[in-house]
């Protein structure tokens, strides 16, 4: 059963579409790079489609993304939201928070940010919660729109969403049918304060597709692989299960997804929009080299059947995806 309405969710004073589009890939020529002026045409085409809303910060995509934004006739019709990352220890004041969120407008073109995301990278240092003080402050001065987090594990979600009631939004975390680490704790912890996930990896660089059935297991050195790839590769082979085991997994996405008539892809990121708490998915997207917005369409509308949620399940209980949690960490802890 298809269905071409969007689905949609809200996100503070925004309504947004459930299937973002994410702009990492504009971070490095290794994925693949198309001239400003063919992105900017990749980006009308996804607007077109209904795909109105634009994640990252990486690169260039802030000010293509802007420029993009500045020549549509209702630039409020697209969201924009990107983020403040705090990787190395800095002095937390009112003038340097600030100066963090001018240079993201300034770059973006606009006068207040839709979206700030905040990664902070030390727990150690409770900085993080002063910074958050400061960004309501300038939420409250119009500046931003709205304030989300991004890799924020669920001890650290909890604590700012009781120090701070109501103020965050989101928190961009990865999910997806190999990595489950977002529905323990942190589903929870969302659900009761109305956070909204927002996912990304949740098709593995491109892994939970059709062309990868049957196909051996590949070297993460051959120079094949993109960035994404080499780390998802890493995960499903060595944290999560084995080539093999994600071969069987593939299998039955196959099998529910031709009774569907619609990719593995809409399945794998079906199975995720389903899960509590989630907002979006936000699908990477190789502007202007491949794409795939007109076939991401087909989520929308896609119901799998009970049956369907079994069959995955009985090969996801044959992986090690529950003990991620403990090997690798919460989400985030990877980058930490």
């Amino acid at each position: 059963m298809h269905s071409s309405a969007h689905e949609t969710f809200e996100l503070g004073e925004f309504t947004v579409p459930r299937l973002w589009t994410g702009l990492w890939q504009l971070s490095s020529n290794a994925w693949g790079s198309a001239s400003v002026p063919k992105i900017r045409q990749a980006m009308g085409r996804h607007v077109e489609l209904g795909h109105t809303a634009f994640a990252d910060h990486y690169g260039s995509a802030e000010l293509i993304f802007g420029q993009f934004r500045s020549s549509l006739e209702s630039p409020e019709s697209v969201l924009g939201a990107t983020k403040w990352c705090v990787f190395k220890p800095i002095v937390i004041s009112e003038e340097t928070v600030e100066a963090a969120v001018r240079q993201r407008m300034e770059r973006m073109g606009t006068e207040r940010v839709d979206l700030l995301q905040f990664h902070w990278q030390d727990y150690e240092n409770h900085d993080y919660i002063q910074a958050l003080q400061i960004l309501s402050q300038l939420k409250t001065k119009g500046l931003i729109a709205a304030i989300g987090l991004c890799n924020f594990d669920a001890v650290r979600t909890e604590e700012l969403c009781t120090q701070f009631p109501g103020t965050i939004v989101s928190n961009q975390i990865p999910l997806s049918l190999i990595d489950t680490r977002a529905l323990y704790a942190l589903t929870a912890v969302c659900s009761k304060y109305n956070v909204k996930l927002l996912t990304y990896g949740t098709l593995c660089g491109g892994f939970l597709a059709d062309k990868w059935i049957g196909e051996r297991e590949p070297d993460p050195y051959s120079g094949s692989l993109n960035p994404s790839q080499r780390k998802y590769l890493d995960i499903i082979v060595k944290a999560w299960g084995s080539w093999s085991l994600f071969q069987d997994l593939l299998l039955v996405l196959r099998g529910i997804s031709e009774r569907h008539g619609v990719s593995i892809s809409n399945v794998a990121t079906r199975w995720v929009l389903d899960q509590p708490a989630v907002g979006a998915v936000i699908i990477g997207a190789r502007l202007g080299c491949t794409e795939y917005a007109a076939d991401n369409l087909k989520v929308y509308g896609l119901t799998l059947t009970t049956e369907n949620r079994a069959q995955i399940a009985e090969v996801l209980a044959r992986s090690a995806g529950r003990q991620l949690i403990e090997t690798i960490g919460d989400c985030g802890a990877e980058y930490r």
